[in-house]
């Protein structure tokens, strides 16, 4: 298709795509520039946003931005753009992330451009899983995906899902010892109705989820003791399908490549039918981020543990206005 014109509702348009991304506790952290003279995107963090307690390094935060950096740039090839992305282009402006650049019509990346329509569907799901089993087609095309971004996907052995599981369980025992580990979630949920439906950010308690009444997914309960009015409770699967998602490395760029992976996977995911969440509960701890990877394997740091199957889509969370995230020039 040929490409929109550059004006401020298709610049807008862009970034609103890119907002839709995941980010942690759906805090997000990135700041977006336009330079009309040269057609650039420029991708910084809001490290006002950043958490902590919880993410004292930016790790999660980088993968964020780096996810919205991935829906720039699905949004600008479904609009018929062909661009140049640059990751930290600028060693003397280290928070610039990432530079988009529209180069020009008619070179659209196909195979982004048809993940499009997954950016609006794509919800994280706390809700229960079906045990239907995802075919061995569909868990190829989405290790293809994170390889596409430079990162790389695994589908661990039941050994190895047994051992993450018990890691969510360590981790939520460390939690109720250390109440201070609660404070950056409490700062980003949003309970009661008022507060949920005034909310542009953070997790509203309708996100939530039924609470955990049997089974072993790792969804993590962001009510912790407070009462959400009405909230059901569910069983979840027994044998959760988990992937890991990794670098070889565990540098800046390393985050970022992996940020774009992952949601290069949720949205293709998404278009084969699966619902899909993020579990990073436990890679907030040191110790147990270096335990999350398979010791044989090539996979030198986890970035994250994504939990898919087929079931409930999850609900969409609230998104701050375009204009508090995007300036133009």
């Amino acid at each position: 298709m040929p490409a929109q014109p550059i004006d401020t509702t298709t610049i807008t348009d862009l970034v609103a795509a890119a907002t839709a991304a995941p980010s942690m506790h759906n805090a997000q952290p990135w700041r977006f520039r336009y330079v009309s003279g040269t057609r650039t995107f420029e991708l910084r963090p809001d490290l006002s946003r950043a958490m902590t307690r919880t993410d004292p390094d930016n790790r999660a935060l980088c993968l964020g931005c780096a996810a919205a950096l991935f829906n720039l740039r699905v949004a600008a090839a479904h609009a018929g753009w062909d661009v140049e992305t640059l990751l930290l282009p600028s060693p003397a402006d280290p928070d610039l992330y990432a530079t988009v650049r529209l180069t020009g019509t008619g070179g659209a990346d196909r195979g982004l451009a048809r993940l499009f329509p997954a950016i609006s569907r794509r919800h994280t799901s706390r809700h229960p899983f079906t045990e239907q089993p995802i075919p061995r087609e569909v868990a190829d095309a989405l290790c293809d995906a994170a390889r596409q971004e430079g990162a790389q996907m695994v589908f661990p052995d039941a050994w190895h899902v047994e051992a993450l599981l018990d890691h969510v369980y360590d981790v939520e025992g460390r939690d109720s010892v250390r109440p201070e580990r609660f404070e950056d979630i409490q700062n980003w949920t949003r309970i009661g109705q008022q507060e949920a439906e005034a909310a542009v950010d953070g997790i509203p308690d309708y996100a939530f989820g039924p609470t955990k009444s049997g089974g072993r997914a790792p969804v993590r309960d962001f009510a912790g003791r407070r009462a959400v009015p009405g909230r059901t409770a569910a069983v979840f699967e027994t044998v959760p399908q988990l992937a890991l998602l990794g670098t070889t490395n565990d540098r800046r760029v390393d985050w970022l490549r992996a940020g774009q992976a992952m949601e290069r996977v949720l949205l293709l995911a998404t278009l084969h039918g699966l619902s899909t969440s993020l579990s990073s509960h436990s890679l907030e701890q040191h110790d147990l981020r270096e335990l999350a990877r398979d010791p044989v394997s090539a996979m030198g740091f986890v970035q994250m543990v994504l939990r898919l199957g087929y079931g409930p889509t999850g609900v969409a969370s609230p998104r701050r206005p375009v204009p508090e995230v995007l300036d133009i020039e």
